[in-house]
């Protein structure tokens, strides 16, 4: 058995066995457990509207949903802060089936969220890691997930385990919305089905690139994160992994607005971070591909010191980054769960670089249970 040092890796190491419990929980031989979806059956509102509360990661995997909603079942959908949306005058006379995602789903903010919705007769779904938490108990329908028990304070497999709970209930609801025929959805369903193995593959050597990169650009004063459509989310997410494992400023950004102003800080001390994955079958894709590749052609004129995430056999990735990290071809809207496990590995080395204790960051726990 492989000793870990921390148990922030450990549970990056466990991705693969956690992401296969939660899809053994919602998947059967036939497909979708239709028993397991059937409390969901009500939640969706008439107009196929959406909001999401959630805070931190949870907020992240939001932003994934939010692209992967849309995309997949033509749904309209809101991602807000769950410490903003508590606060507000009133509830929203739309009445948007409400969706609140947390690791512990003890999250103070997420759960006023929850509370609020439901006061204003909105029905309410929660995704959340711990069975028998709070907002399992009050929501309308829940979706628990089966990560296990994590110990650091940086989320990692709870976060793949929420995008593949969120993936499956895009299934669900594209399937009852009549989004997918009966061959495209199977198709999906053994994707998903093969991922855990997927990631297994590439754990090892994401491991060892991860740490060389963080040996090399361990100097840097902040990283920029750069990501389009559901990629974005996963530059968020790996900012603030960044952020909160190694105490180094770091923020996403969606790809084509560092022009807008944030360019100005890039510089060697300043790298970029930019997520250049894609699906080939997806025009859309494609589109959002090729602008990346135009604009790390920019900056590597610029002389930008560049980290990227691109698909194993890319070739024209990696000539215009310092670095490059591959990952296995993925459809567009799987992608966000192996892409993200490089960045997670990429702040847990920055912190061993910069003496951090990555398992016990500073200021922050493992549930906010406090008002913000």
């Amino acid at each position: 058995m492989t000793e870990f040092p921390h148990a922030m890796l450990r549970e990056i190491f466990e991705q693969p066995a956690a992401i296969q419990r939660t899809l053994d929980l919602y998947l059967d031989n036939d497909g979708l457990k239709q028993d397991v979806f059937a409390p969901m059956e009500q939640w969706l509102n008439s107009r196929g509207e959406v909001l999401i509360a959630a805070s931190g990661s949870s907020r992240h995997a939001g932003l994934a949903a939010e692209i992967i909603f849309e995309d997949l079942c033509g749904l309209a959908v809101d991602v807000e802060y769950s410490s903003e949306y508590s606060c507000r005058p009133a509830v929203n006379p739309r009445l948007p089936s409400v969706l609140v995602i947390s690791q512990s789903g003890e999250t103070s903010d997420t759960l006023a969220a929850l509370r609020f919705a439901k006061e204003g007769r909105q029905q309410t779904l929660a995704i959340a890691n711990v069975l028998g938490s709070t907002m399992l108990r009050e929501a309308g329908a829940a979706m628990p997930l089966a990560a296990g028990k994590e110990l650091a304070i940086p989320a990692t497999k709870s976060f793949t385990c929420q995008l593949t709970a969120l993936y499956l209930l895009a299934l669900y609801e594209g399937s009852w919305l009549g989004s997918f025929e009966e061959g495209q959805l199977k198709e999906r369903i053994a994707e998903l089905r093969a991922l855990p193995a997927a990631i297994e593959r590439q754990l090892e050597t994401w491991r060892f690139e991860m740490r060389s990169i963080a040996e090399k650009v361990s100097d840097a004063e902040s990283f920029l994160y750069l990501g389009r459509g559901v990629h974005y989310a996963i530059a968020r997410e790996g900012a603030l992994k960044m952020k909160e494992s190694s105490y180094v400023t770091a923020e996403g950004y969606p790809t084509g607005e560092l022009k807008h102003g944030p360019n100005a800080l890039v510089s060697e001390h300043v790298p970029l971070v930019a997520l250049a994955t894609v699906d080939r079958k997806v025009d859309d894709s494609v589109l959002r591909y090729e602008k990346t590749l135009q604009l790390l052609h920019d900056m590597k004129k610029q002389d930008a010191r560049v980290i990227a995430i691109a698909n194993s056999g890319d070739k024209d990735v990696s000539p215009l980054a310092t670095h490059c990290v591959f990952v296995e071809p993925a459809s567009e809207h799987l992608l966000p769960i192996p892409e993200v496990i490089p960045l997670q590995l990429f702040a847990y080395f920055m912190a061993l670089e910069r003496g951090v204790d990555v398992d016990r960051p500073r200021n922050l726990s493992k549930a906010v249970i406090e008002a913000v």
